[in-house]
């Protein structure tokens, strides 16, 4: 009896140890894509965008060191859930980053709020998080589906492209990216003449491309993102839809382009909060960050949401005095200033929304680019107030009526 009792002890004095040695530490998660097709333009950038931020800000929040883990939830919804539960359950993780997929980002939003956790959305792209989805312990950062979807519906539309056809990834975020540039052609008086879906990952673009093709459209959406975006561009092209038919990559990102060529893509143009030639500050940073990843990729904006995010979290850690409380050190970021040398200054809003301008961006022809990752050329700045969706409009909860 007595050595059960003993043994019995010892396991209760070993779990109360293991748990006063996880509060010693700041714990961040970057939970990604690390193998498929979101890989590229998140996955090690991010990770080293997140360690780059906590080396930068000391290595220490509210006293404490601060260490990132990270996993790759390969596009899974069962397993980017369950590697979320893992970490805040048994690994003493206090704020998850990045989480390109928006299924799983809406299913560790949720999570995150019961347990009074963080998640910081950089890679992950719908509107949700800040609209009827939003919580008390989310921040959304760098895009979203209404800024990007609306920005490219409404300038297209006022260049003459009337008539739009979609090819859109088959999930929450090809949807809402659909969803949102249809309601931003229409507003614009343009007309939305159909859609077909496709699989996550798909590999021949055929039948799609053919009903894009016998559509009518003078424009054809596409509504995926990743190695699908450079995929099914890359297909349309050799189809010969563009003799007759415009693309419009509604999530082209810059590390897709030198897939692409920029012979196919030049004069494409794409929203971005963030590009790396904007500025010495950015010009540095992606110095440093080029130096770091394994392929000397630069930074793209999803790579640069987080390591500004992580920076602004660890601010609000400090002034909360901790990182166990999820809410407060939400509720302290919103009511801090943002301000880094990537984004610049700005605000995040009551609905987790951080504002900060977008820019109109036009890739370069080959004559034009002088390097790799001379790809893009500023053509015009919205202001934040104007690229993101209204506060009023999200139907929030957080939101006061």
């Amino acid at each position: 009896m007595f050595r059960r009792v003993m043994l019995a002890a010892a396991a209760f004095g070993a779990m109360f140890a293991g748990a006063a040695q996880a509060q010693e530490k700041v714990r961040i998660g970057v939970l990604n894509d690390q193998s498929g097709v979101f890989s590229t333009y998140q996955g090690v950038g991010s990770v080293i965008a997140a360690q780059m931020a906590v080396e930068d800000y000391g290595r220490k929040a509210a006293g404490k060191p601060v260490e990132v883990i990270t996993a790759d939830h390969q596009n899974k919804t069962d397993v980017g859930v369950g590697i979320a539960r893992r970490w805040y359950d048994t690994e003493s993780v206090d704020a998850i980053f990045d989480l390109p997929n928006s299924a799983i980002a809406l299913a560790v939003a949720g999570m995150s709020e019961q347990k009074n956790k963080v998640f910081i959305g950089s890679g992950a792209g719908t509107a949700l998080l800040t609209g009827e989805k939003c919580t008390p312990n989310t921040v959304h950062w760098t895009y979203d589906t209404y800024a990007y979807g609306r920005g490219l519906g409404k300038a297209v539309v006022a260049q003459g492209g009337k008539k739009w056809f979609f090819i859109t990834a088959d999930y929450a975020f090809g949807h809402d990216l659909e969803k949102q540039a249809a309601e931003g052609v229409k507003a614009s008086g343009g007309v939305v003449l159909g859609a077909v879906r496709h699989p996550l990952g798909t590999a021949d673009y055929a039948s799609f491309l053919l009903q894009a093709q016998a559509s009518g459209a003078d424009i054809v959406g596409v509504a995926n993102a990743g190695d699908d975006t450079i995929t099914s561009m890359k297909q349309a092209a050799e189809f010969g839809l563009t003799r007759k038919q415009k693309l419009v990559g509604l999530i082209l990102g810059m590390n897709g382009l030198p897939a692409l060529g920029l012979k196919a893509a030049q004069g494409a143009q794409i929203m971005n909060p963030f590009y790396w030639d904007l500025n010495d500050g950015t010009r540095a940073f992606a110095k440093r960050f080029a130096e770091r990843h394994p392929q000397n990729n630069y930074p793209n904006d999803m790579q640069a949401g987080v390591y500004a995010s992580v920076l602004h979290y660890l601010k609000a850690v400090d002034k909360v005095g901790g990182a166990t409380d999820g809410k407060a050190v939400v509720s302290a970021m919103k009511a801090t200033p943002t301000d880094d040398v990537l984004f610049g200054k700005g605000v995040i809003r009551a609905d987790g929304r951080k504002i900060h301008p977008l820019y109109l961006l036009q890739v370069k022809s080959p004559e034009e680019s002088k390097s790799k990752w001379d790809l893009l050329k500023v053509v015009a700045t919205i202001p934040g107030d104007q690229a993101f969706r209204p506060e009023s409009e999200g139907n929030c909860p957080l939101v006061k009526k």
